[in-house]
């Protein structure tokens, strides 16, 4: 898909390529473990391995299966990463013992319950750009203090679609009965990544239609737009570069009930206070709709399937971001947090004004 971006610069032209050198990622759990406990918790970091391949490596080693390994996320293959895992406490001797070249257990506590999937809180990243050239390495300062005043747009990176970037295409004949997959673990995924589609494809145009607003006079805008004047109106008055619209479906941040908003001045605030968000829809069933003008805007990424829906926060806060620039190795390296179901790649995508696949 052609997407928009946030930020306003020229794209900036820089190497970003996934390997374990240049990228780095530790898990940060949702709770402190308690010490105590028939669970053992390993913090393993890896190399060039994926959290699943690390699973099924383990629990051969171990003799059991693959779900009496807890985890609370999957981790990038290529990638140095760090993450918690547990297993029953009766292992620990053994995994004293556990050995291989890509893999180092780094440390060990225990906890009364078994870590799920979900179960975290975010992730630290280490990122490194390179072929970076100084007017690049100014612009990307410059986009890195916009993403800490505002924030970012909370795309589903391109892992989400497949090696090929194609699985939505599967997903959408599945979910409308035009073609059958009889594994469900598959079949969720297919599903999923058509469901992340139409929330790209909504954020989008969400973010065109912010760009429109910031350009154009509000009488400019409502035939355009098909958006009343007045609210047009309303959306330029926001010091936020992300248009709210009457209607949206708003969620506490960084977790919390979902809400309709309704042009309160009040929610505004929150919204630049970090205190609030906006959400977009992952179609299905069970799940809360948009409202009035947002409602009409969010209808052409929907879709009516039978699988449960769900909200997304469509803007979120990443946090302690830091960047250095080193001049003489023409390198750009940076720090961030970001909270779980968020992706790194959409934050240098952001930053680049391009696609960074490779």
């Amino acid at each position: 898909m052609n997407r928009f971006y946030s930020l306003s610069h020229s794209s900036i032209d820089f190497h970003f390529k996934q390997t374990p050198r240049d990228f780095v990622v530790e898990e940060v759990p949702l709770y402190e473990f308690c010490g105590e406990g028939e669970h053992l918790v390993l913090f393993v970091r890896k190399k060039g391995i994926s959290t699943l391949e690390l699973v099924s490596m383990i629990a051969r080693y171990l003799g059991i299966k693959n779900k009496e390994i807890g985890y609370a996320g999957l981790k990038d293959k290529h990638a140095m990463t760090k993450q918690y895992i547990s297993l029953h406490r009766k292992f620990e001797q053994m995994m004293d013992a556990f050995e291989h070249e890509d893999v180092k257990i780094l440390s060990k506590t225990y906890h009364n319950n078994k870590i799920r999937v979900g179960h975290l809180s975010g992730n630290k990243f280490y990122i490194k750009l390179k072929k970076v050239n100084p007017t690049s390495a100014l612009k990307i300062d410059e986009a890195l203090k916009n993403i800490a005043a505002y924030g970012m747009p909370n795309y589903f990176g391109y892992q989400r679609f497949g090696t090929d970037g194609n699985n939505h295409i599967d997903g959408q004949k599945i979910a409308r009965g035009e073609k059958r997959e009889r594994n469900p673990k598959v079949r969720e995924l297919l599903i999923s990544a058509y469901q992340s589609h139409l929330f790209n494809l909504w954020l989008s145009r969400r973010l065109e239609i912010n760009s429109l607003i910031e350009k154009f006079a509000p009488h400019e805008l409502e035939n355009l737009l098909n958006i009343p004047k007045e609210e047009i109106a309303k959306m330029k008055a926001q010091k936020h570069p992300f248009k709210l619209i009457s209607g949206d479906i708003m969620e506490h941040y960084p977790y919390g009930r979902l809400f309709e908003f309704c042009g309160d001045e009040h929610d505004m605030s929150r919204f630049l206070e970090r205190d609030v968000s906006v959400t977009g829809l992952l179609c299905g069933k069970k799940v809360k709709h948009a409202s009035g003008v947002a409602r009409e805007i969010e209808k052409d990424f929907d879709d009516t399937i039978d699988e449960d829906g769900s909200r997304r926060y469509a803007w979120v806060f990443p946090k302690d971001i830091d960047g250095r620039y080193k001049d003489e190795e023409a390198q750009y390296e940076l720090n961030f947090y970001l909270p779980k179901g968020c992706y790194a790649t959409v934050l240098i995508e952001e930053i680049a004004k391009r696609e960074i696949r490779e």
